[in-house]
């Protein structure tokens, strides 16, 4: 369908694809099936980290008061590499964990072990000491990097686990028998350090990405290069189409991007789309020790940040905290968040508090290594609520009941097929032919499509609330309740009832001072909604929602604290 903004998303599409462009397409086997994929992409995460070199003096990373410039961060990364190989005998397929905060250590361990061809697992560091262990067994890894909190964490674990430690950022003799610190394994960097000899393959595997586990024990999703280094063509493909399709031209030669990471590297969120996607472009990234919106205020200002975002909580954070008016924000130019569903009240927010600076949203999971589909410029604003259309290498359905494709605007599971789905999910075989089986991936997301091909993501299937028959999509009234005024934050649950099944509850976070109530919470819903989406149960916290390293809100863990 056409429309008033210029060429249709399958015309932009077209234009976009057709040979000379970088964005060219071939066909390849992948994982058992025939799709399409970047004929561009770099072959291995290898090429990349290679290619940074180059920039030399360039400041890469920025941590409190340390500054990494690209040809210290290559250095470090080739010397690691080579330890990892000829002392702790690493090679091609090893797993290699890694357990820690942000910190610059997180990016050099992961760089080195991708370039000669071992998997990377990156454990959630918020996890217990349980989880921790799980992750380290289930994986089989040969080598653990990790901090000093997580080294506590695992002090009783360690001991039973067969495998070399490294701990970073650990004072001068306080690392435990047994484990060695970061500087006294790396020593003195050469200034000629160079990677040691590997080849790798796109279909070479990268990663084990552990799946975010708000039920049940987590899954390992298998990555490869070829769905890490493929994601770097879909960002810069949702960044041109966006301008295609506002009449734009590409720009010239544009300054460092500075990007201030709020979420964690061991999500697919924080490593692909930005550990990856600033490597390769030669970003500067600004870490923080932990989130703070008061902090990222105040680094944005310091740092001359241009890009912020992460999930959309913390884009709220942002503009709601008492120091925004004070702040010099003037350097950023863009605004970017995922991993949960955003209200389109933010949209017109970062309107109204950022002139010009249009935000983006995009949708991806563990198991499709970020990007799946990309929502930004004039066609975020004209449809706020939607996750945007698929980047061109990656085709959705929307599959009912009986496995059957559902017409234009209904609501079912969303299926994806494309080179950024995993191969599948470590040592679980049944799991990985129910998720992956047909070549396609079934994303457990409720969803619908409309006539241009976007995408809106409705909920959860597991998360979904059915009302005496009626389905309640919960991202829907969540999306309602963010445009209050004095709403914070939400999150909508089912609670039982004995003769409905479920009823509607809202948890609603508010302004403090606002005297916000239940009945404007339910006003609020029944003026947009129908009637049996209206909560039953509103519950007020002061507290933030309880959310997992995605930004995903812990919806059982909540239901379990309110609901008796």
């Amino acid at each position: 369908m056409a429309d008033e903004t210029g060429p249709t998303i399958a015309e932009t599409h077209a234009a976009l694809t057709a040979a000379p462009s970088m964005f060219e397409m071939e066909e390849a086997d992948v994982n058992g099936s025939r799709i399409r994929v970047w004929k561009y992409a770099p072959a291995s995460l290898r090429v990349i980290v290679e290619a940074s070199r180059a920039r030399g003096d360039t400041p890469f990373i920025v941590y409190e008061d340390e500054v990494l410039t690209f040809e210290q961060h290559f250095r470090a990364v080739a010397h690691l590499a080579t330890i990892l190989m000829n002392r702790c005998g690493v090679h091609r397929g090893d797993r290699v964990a890694i357990a820690m905060r942000n910190f610059p250590e997180w990016s050099i361990a992961f760089w080195a072990a991708t370039a000669i061809g071992a998997i990377v697992v990156p454990l959630n560091a918020w996890w217990s000491a349980d989880e921790l262990e799980y992750g380290l067994r289930d994986s089989g890894s040969k080598v653990l990097f990790v901090d000093d909190e997580r080294l506590v964490r695992l002090a009783g674990v360690l001991p039973g686990l067969d495998l070399a430690t490294i701990v970073a950022r650990s004072p001068a003799g306080t690392a435990a028998p047994g484990v060695e610190r970061w500087e006294d394994v790396l020593g003195d960097v050469p200034a000629d350090a160079e990677l040691p000899a590997v080849e790798l393959e796109p279909e070479d595997l990268a990663t084990i990405f552990y799946t975010s586990g708000t039920t049940g024990r987590p899954k390992g999703a298998l990555g490869t290069h070829r769905n890490i280094c493929g994601n770097l063509l879909s960002l810069a493909f949702g960044a041109r189409r966006a301008q295609v399709r506002a009449g734009k031209e590409p720009e010239g030669t544009p300054g460092q991007n500075v990007y201030l990471l709020s979420v964690p590297f061991f999500h697919a969120t924080g490593c692909h789309s930005v550990l990856v996607a600033n490597v390769a472009a030669g970003g500067k990234l600004v870490l923080m020790h932990k989130w703070d919106a008061e902090r990222a205020l105040e680094l944005i200002e310091r740092e001359r940040v241009t890009t912020f975002g992460g999930v959309p909580a913390m884009v709220w954070q942002v503009l709601q905290s008492p120091s925004f008016e004070t702040r010099d924000i003037s350097s950023v130019q863009s605004i970017g968040y995922g991993g949960a569903p955003a209200a389109p009240e933010l949209v017109r927010r970062i309107e109204q508090l950022f002139p010009g600076r249009i935000p983006s949203n995009g949708y991806g999971l563990t198991e499709t290594s970020s990007v799946t589909t990309l929502n930004s410029g004039i066609d975020y604003l004209r449809k706020p609520d939607s996750v945007g259309a698929p980047v061109a290498v990656c085709d959705v359905r929307v599959v009912g009941e009986e496995r059957n494709d559902l017409a234009i605007g209904e609501v079912g599971e969303l299926w994806i097929q494309g080179p950024n789905v995993v191969q599948g999910y470590w040592n679980k075989p049944e799991a990985t032919e129910a998720a992956f089986g047909d070549g396609w991936f079934k994303s457990g997301d409720l969803a619908r499509v409309d006539d241009e091909g976007f995408v809106y993501i409705v909920d959860r299937a597991k998360d979904m609330v059915i009302r005496g028959g009626e389905n309640v999509y919960c991202a829907e009234v969540e999306a309602v309740i963010f445009e209050h005024p004095d709403v914070l934050d939400v999150a909508v649950i089912g609670v039982p009832h004995q003769v409905l099944g479920e009823e509607v509850g809202a948890v609603v976070v508010p302004r403090p001072g606002s005297g916000l109530t239940a009945d404007d919470v339910r006003a609020q819903v029944a003026a947009r909604l129908a009637a049996f989406n209206v909560p039953a149960h509103v519950f007020f916290r002061d507290e933030p929602l309880p959310r997992n390293p995605a930004g995903k809100v812990l919806k059982r863990e909540l239901r379990d604290e309110l609901v008796s």
